[in-house]
């Protein structure tokens, strides 16, 4: 499922409440992409605890089995080649500009990366890849199999 206008839901319905809202794109994404976490994680039969602040390295943490996992999420995008691919770093911007750092994996036990494309979420351990790593949601069209990652064998909690 596509969700071509995120952010301007929340702006046509402040408007007709008569309020002015400025909603921020970036961060609306975000939060589609930490609800449709919350709503897979509970499904595999976790509970959810959410942090008090925005400033901790990961959105949510997930309880089963008497082990607490700490979930960062990413909503991300097929590319033009049918591709996900996740970088392993943090980005913000502030009066200097825009800046990315790498995130600390001993901090973070599980990435949950939202496609609306496909409207499905796939988990990964960082700790698993290097700085980035690519799932692929068809096979490449040049038959390549060695080092093809594919979504549909990321779709549990490892």
């Amino acid at each position: 499922m596509v969700y071509p206008s995120i952010g301007m839901v929340g702006c046509k319905f402040w408007s007709l409440m008569g309020c002015s809202l400025k909603v921020h794109h970036t961060k609306s994404k975000g939060d589609l992409g930490v609800l449709k976490a919350q709503l897979d994680l509970y499904e595999q039969g976790y509970l959810l605890l959410n942090p008090v602040t925005e400033h901790a390295p990961f959105d949510l943490v997930a309880y089963k089995d008497e082990k607490f996992v700490r979930v960062q999420v990413k909503f991300k995008s097929l590319d033009k080649t049918g591709a996900i691919t996740v970088h392993f770093r943090s980005c913000w911007a502030d009066k200097h500009g825009t800046h990315m750092s790498d995130i600390d994996k001993g901090q973070v036990d599980l990435f949950c990366i939202y496609c609306p494309d496909t409207d499905d979420c796939y988990y990964l351990d960082p700790k698993d890849f290097n700085k980035s790593v690519t799932l692929r949601v068809r096979a490449p069209k040049n038959n390549q199999s060695k080092s093809v990652k594919l979504v549909s064998d990321y779709r549990r909690v490892p």
